[in-house]
């Protein structure tokens, strides 16, 4: 698989999001998705470790191996859609993170 079809995956990102989106829905209406506390802890914080580490990747990928491609993502729209979608991914693992550990400490 080419490297920069695997690392510009849209689809990938926006799917993280909704996963992240529907843990989080269903933690709040179910108030439980297995039956114990510290089991669903230990899944957001692994599931919310999962999200975050697709941004984490391509933010490495950038800035140690692909430094001449820094400059084209902080110019242009597309650029700045990327580098958002891959903030707001980042965010959204980390709410699952932040829910999962709220989960442990309950």
């Amino acid at each position: 698989m080419d490297r920069r079809r695997r690392e510009r995956n849209v689809k990938v990102l926006w799917g993280l999001v909704l996963v992240a989106i529907t843990y989080s829905s269903l933690l709040h209406y179910l108030r439980t998705l297995t039956g114990r506390g510290l089991l669903d802890a230990i899944v957001g914080v692994f599931l919310g470790l999962y999200i975050c580490s697709h941004p984490a990747a391509h933010g490495v990928d950038v800035l140690f191996f692909e430094r001449g491609h820094l400059r084209q993502v902080s110019s242009g729209w597309s650029g700045m859609r990327w580098l958002a979608l891959n903030t707001l991914v980042m965010l959204a693992g980390w709410g699952v993170i932040v829910i999962g550990i709220t989960r442990l400490v309950d």
